[in-house]
């Protein structure tokens, strides 16, 4: 008996990946997987295939499991909403969304092109509204649903090059505690995961020094897809109460983010003007303050 017995799942993102590892093992524990990828590149820019996504299906399903393949684009709202009444066609419900669909587009803020901020924005932070919303009215009526959001620690924490990327995966932060707000009434919980795994993406960062090249090669070995996947997984079993958080998987360390709430205050009775909050309030407050460090300066050490 697995932990995820006659669930049923939608995984995007799922021929790839931390996708693709989670969808394996959604098998493995006994749910129904509803695998979709576009099957495009990293960047997004081309037509994409029905090949990964099917991949995936047929080694779920040729190790006992059971799944469907689907190859629409999360940026499609309509295409969404048939992959839910896919799901309920099929297997008769759904229980959780997990997901991790991406592309990466980097660049320097000032190179940035409107198609590149575009086409982030579509498919992360517009993709987890499609999917959120093709299956919240569902949740509700029938008090139960899941989702599992991906961020990145470009978004929580930064990383240069990565304006497009930050801006959507913080949204999706955003996105997931209102969800989980608004859904305590009607049982829909809503959290989201920062992963550190080797995938695709990490694969495609620029390996400039000898320090940066061992350091792509820790990460390579130490954090694995699935790893992640016993996360999101965990959250989608009916033993988990948890919502509305923000975690990172680094190796085999579990990290349970912050959430932005006040350090300091400074009240002047009188009222503020420019010079006195120049001369007074920011520097009283300048020790509180965060520094521009990237999200290597937060997670030094290698991982667990």
């Amino acid at each position: 008996m697995g932990i995820l017995d006659g669930k049923t799942i939608l995984i995007t993102g799922g021929g790839n990946g931390i996708g693709k590892a989670t969808a394996l093992m959604a098998g493995e524990l006994g749910a129904n997987v509803i695998v979709n990828d576009l099957g495009g590149s990293l960047s997004g820019a081309d037509e994409g295939s029905a090949g990964p996504a099917e991949e995936v299906a047929a080694e779920i399903r040729a190790k006992g499991g059971s799944a469907i393949s689907n190859s629409d684009s999360v940026t499609d709202f309509e295409a969404v909403k048939e992959m839910v009444e896919g799901a309920k066609k099929e297997f008769g419900g759904l229980d959780s969304i997990i997901n991790p669909a991406g592309i990466l587009r980097d660049k320097m803020f000032h190179k940035m092109s409107e198609e590149d901020w575009d086409a982030v924005i579509a498919v992360h932070l517009r993709g987890s509204y499609n999917v959120a919303r093709a299956a919240v009215e569902y949740f509700r009526d029938r008090e139960n649903g899941n989702y599992v959001f991906f961020t990145s620690t470009s978004g929580l924490i930064g990383n240069i090059g990565q304006a497009n990327y930050a801006a959507a995966k913080l949204g999706i932060v955003g996105l997931s505690r209102i969800i989980a707000m608004e859904g305590v009434r009607k049982n829909i919980r809503s959290n989201v995961i920062a992963p550190f795994a080797w995938t695709r993406m990490i694969a495609s960062i620029p390996v400039t020094d000898e320090a940066s090249r061992e350091r792509v090669e820790r990460m390579k070995n130490a954090m694995r897809p699935e790893q992640v996947s016993n996360l999101a997984l965990a959250l989608c079993s009916d033993k988990c109460d948890t919502t509305g958080q923000i975690f990172a998987v680094r190796g085999n360390e579990l990290v349970l983010f912050s959430q932005p709430r006040p350090v300091r205050s400074m009240a002047n009775l009188e009222g503020w003007s420019p010079e006195s909050i120049l001369d007074t309030a920011l520097p009283a407050m300048k020790n509180d303050m965060e520094d521009l460090g990237a999200s290597a300066s937060v997670f030094p050490y290698d991982p667990v």
